[in-house]
């Protein structure tokens, strides 16, 4: 379970880049609930997506040349370029390197050797998101990847994370907890993309899933803004109802309405 106290390694951020990020504003406010906070012409074009006046998400315009839309996840780290030199040790790219935010914090961005694109946040004047887990907020970080066993080879070195594999279905799920955390601190899992899934192009990839109080009426008014289902709404034993979609701009995400304590 995602929590507030950003433990090292567990995910404290999130960020959409957009090509269009006033009709991003549109559909997530009306998707969520959420509203919309710019950070001011000096920022860029970023801002924040907040639930009653505390951030859940930010959005800025795309900032690398050949970018694509798509929601980025941060990790938290104490020291960025402690990181960045595990990411390169560990077969990782550097796609940008560390650099202070004003006196928010301090970040950088990977990919890591199988392709999936990540970031991590040191913190200074800004901790975090100000909600997780709660209807509206993000709830857990999911890394689909080519090469599943050499994912979580390199995640282990840069972060410590523990590993706990589980079946789900016929695959194989493994369950990500930040160094030192129990059962309960879990924050996230990595999967292997089957071959139906990369015949179709699909690449490693991170994921996000919010909370929603109804997975099918999330859809519904996801419909009606223009998104994509990439994944039906489907139930899990003990985890709840999720489903996937694509934004209007091509970025991915996902929906939950979480099993309670006992489904």
């Amino acid at each position: 379970m995602l929590n507030t106290d950003f433990r090292p390694g567990a995910p404290n951020w999130l960020d959409l880049s957009s090509p269009d990020t006033r009709a991003s504003v549109d559909f997530y406010t009306a998707l969520f609930g959420w509203t919309f906070d710019s950070a001011g012409p000096e920022a860029g074009g970023y801002g924040f997506f907040q639930l009653e006046g505390r951030t859940v998400a930010a959005l800025g315009p795309l900032a690398e040349e050949g970018a694509l839309p798509g929601w980025t996840l941060y990790f938290t780290t104490p020291d960025a370029d402690r990181t960045t030199a595990l990411v390169e040790q560990a077969g990782g790219r550097v796609r940008f390197a560390p650099f202070d935010v004003f006196t928010a914090g301090r970040m950088a961005g990977y990919t890591d050797p199988t392709g999936a694109d990540f970031a991590v946040w040191q913190p200074h004047d800004t901790r975090g998101l100000g909600l997780v887990n709660d209807e509206g907020s993000l709830c857990w970080a999911e890394c689909y990847s080519v090469d599943a066993e050499r994912a979580k080879t390199f995640y282990r070195t840069v972060f410590g994370w523990q590993e706990q594999d589980v079946p789900l279905g016929e695959v194989l799920y493994t369950v990500l907890t930040p160094a030192g955390g129990g059962t309960g601190d879990a924050h996230g899992g990595i999967m292997q993309l089957g071959p139906e899934h990369t015949a179709r192009g699909t690449t490693s990839h991170w994921l996000p899933y919010f909370e929603v109080p109804n997975v099918d009426a999330a859809l519904a008014i996801a419909d009606k803004l223009a998104a994509t289902v990439r994944i039906p709404a489907m139930d899990v034993h003990g985890v709840g109802r999720l489903a996937q979609l694509i934004d209007p701009h091509g970025a991915v995400f996902a929906v939950i309405t979480s099993a309670r304590p006992g489904e």
